[in-house]
């Protein structure tokens, strides 16, 4: 079997296990689902959770599209008459307590062909991060352990350099803060240097098989705490800055626009409530400020 092909049923797999966790923990609201295709080849199984007990928002999404490489990304990679194939999970779940967090994450294939069809790059990417709007040390010291831990299981240096990469990556450049509190990022992992593409497989999948176990206890400790409108506030003004990095920097959303990509799935990660104040500054000295000295200045979290 092709990498691309035991790619693809990987994350058809994984959706199914992730889907159901989180509708496990959620107990009121299930997934709803939508088929689609894209008329220039390929398409998607779009899932999306609303207004649940636990869950707020969210969407675990796939998708394998083909076809083609629009003028734009051509220029952006430097190629010319280039077909391509791309699948891929994302996901973004957006809880509705203040003190649970917003999680991320994207494992991702990518091909590209010459005009007979030959394949002239392929790689993977994506990676896991975390964005709370209340900072508990022992929640981003455990997401950040369980993500070290499938890096170390394939080399003891992926876990530095992907858990930098992350924090450059989400990184709100005109607010000069990170979006949260990082996890894992990485991309153009091709084969070389001893590695070949069924390594980069492998550890690919170990991160995406480790989600829940980075994400689910967090949820199960935090969903039940008491919060008020003030909380409440907060959260929705950090979703903002959510929406910003989304809709100004990530590649990901500027990848499937370029792409005619199908825009409930692309835009499926924007929050449902959000708040945009002038000039809003947290409390000195409260934990709204807390959180933000952090984002200011990302830290070592094992």
């Amino acid at each position: 079997m092709t990498i691309k092909n035991k790619f693809y049923r990987y994350i058809q797999d994984l959706q199914d296990t992730i889907t159901s966790k989180l509708e496990e923990v959620d107990t009121l609201a299930n997934f709803k689902e939508d088929l689609w295709e894209r008329p220039e080849g390929g398409g998607g199984r779009t899932r999306v959770i609303q207004n649940g007990a636990v869950f707020e928002k969210g969407g675990v999404n796939i998708s394998a599209v083909h076809g083609e490489l629009p003028h734009s990304m051509q220029a952006y990679f430097g190629v010319t008459d280039a077909n391509f194939f791309a699948c891929g999970l994302s996901l973004v779940i957006h809880p509705k307590n203040p003190y649970v967090p917003t999680v991320h994450a994207n494992w991702r294939y990518f091909e590209m062909y010459d005009k007979q069809g030959a394949i002239v790059d392929q790689w993977f990417g994506g990676g896991q991060d975390l964005t709370p709007y209340y900072l508990f040390e022992a929640d981003a010291t455990h997401f950040h352990t369980i993500c070290k831990k499938a890096c170390d299981a394939h080399d003891t240096t992926f876990y530095p350099q992907y858990k930098q990469k992350c924090d450059d990556y989400f990184w709100n450049s005109h607010r000069n803060e990170a979006r949260g509190i990082g996890g894992l990022f990485f991309d153009y992992l091709k084969a070389s240097e001893g590695r070949s593409m069924q390594d980069w497989y492998d550890f690919v999948t170990e991160v995406g098989n480790s989600f829940l176990e980075a994400y689910i206890p967090i949820v199960i400790k935090r969903k039940d705490l008491d919060f008020n409108t003030s909380n409440r506030n907060w959260q929705e003004i950090r979703r903002g800055r959510y929406v910003e990095f989304n809709l100004v920097h990530d590649k990901g959303t500027l990848f499937g626009l370029r792409t005619n990509g199908r825009i409930e799935s692309i835009l499926m990660s924007l929050p449902p409530h959000v708040q945009w104040q002038y000039n809003h500054q947290p409390v000195k000295g409260s934990e709204e400020e807390k959180l933000v000295e952090v984002l200011k200045n990302p830290k070592a979290w094992v």
